[in-house]
């Protein structure tokens, strides 16, 4: 497989476990570079730094079976400015599509893309119709889905996973599921885009605990601890809901572990805390209000501190990743804007890896015209 827009390469440690061989990346981050190839290694694959404008279908290492794109989500995301796929950075899924259609007799038998949920409702849903217009216009029909980490670990990240085959798989028969909610229907129902539900296994269970088993055991003396000053000010904060929650937890006999994000409400910040055991969705981390405080309570006591950077990687799927020499910032911004481990994993094994491999039965009626036309 070939993996655009490869970040520090999570992409590549799900497609890995699923039985893929990443041969070429790219990604325009020299930091993002670094940590990919520091975990990695630079022996077995070609990492292609700089503008994806640039590449042409040539500079990649003969035929593959796989092209994958998580493309900036900058002008598609609820905190971005939602320029949409017009934005100059969410807008370069046009130059991945150039060079699909540059390999002309070579392009790969099945593509896959990922984005927030964003796109799906940007610009009243005209982007992803002209996303997917894109696609049926290089030979693929296009699958759509929703997928969110919360499945696999204590983090919600609902993402949206878009499928381009060059045969049509067997059909759901099942429109409506956890993996194509409503809100994802629309795009199957528009008789001008070729579009198809491929049969697959259902998704697992949405977890609904787990975050003190991913949470990083900090020593009580450590200076990560907030002082006894800044946690005031973060207790000062809480609302009178929040502050009922927290004191719940506090009578607890044994700690417990929930995440908090700042806010500002009616233009005041304070803190929030999820009342799940599960993590916020993890972000860049630029900028106050997109970083995670970890809010341990119980047995009569309250500790808080920021999440570590070895917590954004497990809560990735990602806690073998090699973490040595980086920068904490470096380590957090790699990491927010990644892809889930286990999610990649799950659509290797249930759709990407059978597609190839001949296990999705083709269905019945519905031919393509040749991708190599």
């Amino acid at each position: 497989m070939a993996e655009f827009f490869a970040g520090i390469g999570l992409v590549r440690a799900g497609l890995e476990g699923a039985g893929f061989k990443v041969v070429w990346a790219n990604d325009y981050e020299a930091s993002k570079r670094e940590m990919y190839e520091g975990n990695f290694g630079i022996d077995d694959h070609e990492f292609v730094l700089g503008d994806v404008a640039k590449v042409k279908a040539e500079h990649l290492p003969g035929p593959i079976d796989l092209a994958w794109a998580s493309f900036p989500c900058t002008d598609l995301s609820l905190a971005g400015d939602r320029k949409g796929m017009a934005g100059k950075q969410s807008g370069t899924f046009y130059e991945f599509a150039r060079i699909i259609e540059e390999m002309k007799g070579q392009k790969p038998k099945i593509i896959a893309l990922e984005n927030v949920h964003g796109l799906a409702t940007s610009h009243g849903g005209d982007d992803m119709a002209a996303l997917v217009r894109r696609l049926n216009a290089l030979g693929y029909s296009v699958d759509v889905m929703a997928i969110d980490g919360r499945r696999f670990v204590p983090q919600s990240r609902p993402r949206i996973f878009i499928v381009g085959t060059t045969e049509v798989p067997e059909q759901d028969t099942q429109a409506i599921s956890d993996l194509r909610p409503v809100w994802l229907q629309s795009i199957f129902e528009d008789e001008t885009l070729r579009t198809h539900r491929a049969k697959i296994d259902a998704l697992p269970a949405f977890l609904l605990r787990g975050l003190s088993v991913y949470a990083e055991k900090v020593p009580e003396q450590d200076a990560r601890w907030w002082d006894e000053g800044r946690s005031k000010r973060f207790l000062d904060s809480l609302s009178p809901i929040q502050e009922s929650r927290l004191n719940a937890l506090k009578k607890g006999k044994r700690d417990s572990y929930r995440t908090a994000y700042r806010r500002t409400r009616q233009g005041v910040p304070v803190w929030e805390i999820r009342a799940d055991e599960v993590a916020g969705c993890l972000r860049t981390a630029r900028g106050g209000s997109s970083k995670q405080a970890v809010v341990v309570a119980g047995r009569g006591r309250v500790k808080i501190r920021w999440m570590t950077a070895l917590e954004y990687a497990r809560l990735m799927g990602a806690g073998d990743y090699n973490l040595q020499g980086l920068r904490d910032s470096q380590i957090l911004f790699g990491f927010g804007d990644a892809v889930c481990v286990p999610a990649v994993k799950w659509l290797g094994d249930k759709y990407l890896l059978p597609f190839l491999r001949g296990q999705l039965q083709p269905s019945a009626g519905l031919e393509l015209e040749g991708i190599n036309a």
